[in-house]
């Protein structure tokens, strides 16, 4: 259980970066990534927020469950 924790806190830090490189982007003028378009950066961040939400749901329901 502790390493889904550690895996849902990465990917919750991972789509916070990849918004903060569509800002930067989108400040510059330039893409940083790969990545034509800044709406595209919020894209990938809303896939790890999706799977931070998961892993936690699943880690919530799980504590329920022992108790």
């Amino acid at each position: 259980m502790k390493a889904l924790n550690w895996i849902a806190w990465t990917s919750a830090c991972i789509g916070v970066l990849i918004i903060l490189l569509g800002v930067i982007s989108g400040l510059i003028g330039k893409s940083i990534l790969p990545i034509q378009h800044v709406v595209n950066y919020f894209h990938v961040a809303n896939s790890f927020f999706l799977i931070t939400i998961a892993l936690f749901v699943f880690l919530f329901r799980c504590q329920c469950k022992k108790e």
